[in-house]
């Protein structure tokens, strides 16, 4: 078994076998969904670039998310429907490590950038004198590079440690790779004990960014019940943040309970349909919930448009 580990370079993808009689019409969905995708997320960015007067903060972080939302799709949906087209269905050794390492840390620098929204609507709402002070250009760049270069490295130890594993099975059981499923191809008995540790500690780390998310709305709604120019702020600035939060949270909640308690006898339909949410609900809503309820975002669209119409 040990000599046949080190051939495995190829790992072949079985999730899309009972989708082979209407892989055409997942394709043409999956498409219009990245476009899409695309559209909103490239709308929202280009809108807070080219309008200097977006160039504060609460709008940066908002770019951020967007840009963070094109990271995380592009790293599935090209592969994803080059594998609906072809009648091979494998990703290579090196690949399936990669698109693992951009899609975990995708979900976590999603929640990051959340954490730091929550943080800059804090400062914004419960010391607005010291605002411009504490969340200063550079202070700013700062927690951009924390809310991406932390969750890269974190979920990078993770892929290190899984790439050192020795596998016996070529098979994923999927549509695309994840960190997880890697590990439980490893031989058995296999060294898996620091990636469990390492994992642990990785799942620790963000869900002390929820508790932070938590806490930081707790002290929001507190500070905003008996102030109505407070309150005028949560809705128009935090409401936003908050549907982002939920949407992430249930997707990302609903595909681990599926992993931990569903059943294996679901349709591998349904199932990949659950893994997959995360990856097409956030990316759509995100930019269109701010898009709609963020007004500076909303007029400076409306007028892009009304221009080019004109």
């Amino acid at each position: 078994m040990t000599e046949n580990v080190s051939v495995i370079t190829l790992f072949v993808l079985s999730g899309f076998n009972e989708t082979k009689n209407y892989q055409a019409y997942i394709f043409a969905l999956t498409l219009l969904c990245y476009c899409f995708i695309l559209l909103v997320n490239v709308a929202v960015i280009l809108t807070v670039i080219l309008d200097r007067n977006l160039h504060e903060p609460m709008y940066i972080l908002l770019c951020t998310f967007c840009m963070n939302g094109l990271y995380g799709t592009t790293g599935f949906y090209p592969k994803f429907l080059w594998d609906l087209l072809s009648p091979v269905h494998v990703i290579s050794y090196s690949g399936c490590l990669i698109q693992a390492l951009v899609m975990y840390s995708f979900a976590c620098s999603d929640l990051s950038i959340l954490a730091v929204m929550a943080y800059d609507r804090y400062v914004a709402i419960c010391r607005p004198l010291q605002y411009n002070s504490i969340m200063s250009k550079q202070r700013v760049i700062l927690l951009v590079c924390f809310s991406w270069l932390t969750p890269f490295c974190i979920i990078g130890t993770n892929i290190v440690l899984t790439s050192r594993l020795k596998l016996c099975s070529p098979y994923i059981e999927g549509i695309f790779c994840v960190n997880w499923i890697i590990v439980k191809l490893a031989c058995f008995p296999a060294d898996t004990l620091i990636n469990n540790i390492v994992a642990y500690i990785t799942i620790l780390i963000y869900v002390f960014h929820g508790l932070f998310i938590a806490w930081s709305y707790m002290y929001l709604i507190k500070t905003c019940v008996h102030s109505k120019e407070n309150r005028a702020k949560f809705m128009q600035t935090c409401v936003p943040h908050l549907i982002s939060l939920m949407t992430f949270l249930g997707t990302i909640l609903f595909d681990i309970m599926n992993i931990r308690y569903g059943s294996k006898d679901l349709p591998r339909t349904f199932q990949n349909f659950i893994a997959l949410e995360f990856l097409f609900i956030p990316p759509i809503v995100n930019p269109l919930i701010y898009g709609f309820k963020l007004t500076k975002i909303r007029k400076r669209v409306h007028g892009f448009i009304t221009f080019k119409v004109k």
